[in-house]
């Protein structure tokens, strides 16, 4: 589970009891966590804050078995003090009882960056996260055939998919070019905003570039 992720990083050099550290032991405690589900956001895309309220607290927001305490400078500062690359290569690789990714085999390597970086931010450190949508960065998050796909299909596809409660289904040509007469600008200020019984953003986290990604996928895929 996740607990590894930083939880064993957390305690490299310390003496942890045994017992408190078996996999039995901090499964039962984590219960019913069991997988990454960090928020509402499409695999990969997931800030560090989101991995850390989703998946890390459950350890770090009282340092359970050890775990530096979110937010602790005393306990933070000799893991900070090992640097960005042997955190996260702890982290990504497993390090002493710690699986890879710390078991949250759902966690992208970014996504466990981005968490490793938002907590040692939280203590003092002065990492920076890598870029939501991979190493392309911004334009890379923004890309409607990959990025947009994958909120389309993480998110969007529930209404849109079958054109629940008014919404413009998928691939409908006529519905689509009804809704663009103000403009594509326009439709995605919309869309950001909410209308209707659409949320903002249709529930969709993610920054608005991301939101506009996939707004841009369903209209490529409406004409």
């Amino acid at each position: 589970m996740a607990i590894w992720l930083l939880a064993k990083l957390a305690t490299s050099g310390y003496n942890v009891d045994a017992e408190v550290m078996t996999k039995e032991a901090i499964a039962s405690r984590l219960k019913p966590v069991g997988e990454a589900k960090a928020s509402d956001a499409p695999p990969g895309m997931r800030t560090g804050e989101q991995v850390y309220k989703g998946i890390c607290i459950s350890c770090h927001g009282t340092g359970l078995a050890g775990s530096p305490k979110f937010g602790d400078t005393a306990s933070w500062g000799s893991r900070i003090a090992k640097g960005w690359d042997t955190l996260t290569q702890h982290a990504l690789q497993g390090f002493n009882a710690m699986p890879a990714k710390g078991g949250a085999t759902d966690l992208s390597d970014d996504e466990v960056k981005r968490a490793v970086a938002y907590m040692g931010n939280s203590a003092g450190g002065k990492f920076t996260e890598p870029p939501v949508g991979g190493a392309g960065g911004a334009a890379a998050a923004a890309d409607p055939a990959v990025v947009g796909k994958k909120i389309y299909d993480s998110v969007c596809m529930a209404c849109h998919a079958a054109g629940i409660a008014g919404a413009p289904k998928f691939g409908d040509k006529a519905a689509w070019a009804l809704r663009l007469k103000p403009g594509l600008d326009e439709v995605v200020k919309i869309g950001i905003k909410g209308l209707n019984a659409m949320p903002a953003k249709g529930g969709y986290t993610g920054s608005d570039a991301e939101f506009r990604a996939a707004v841009e996928y369903m209209v490529n895929n409406s004409k």
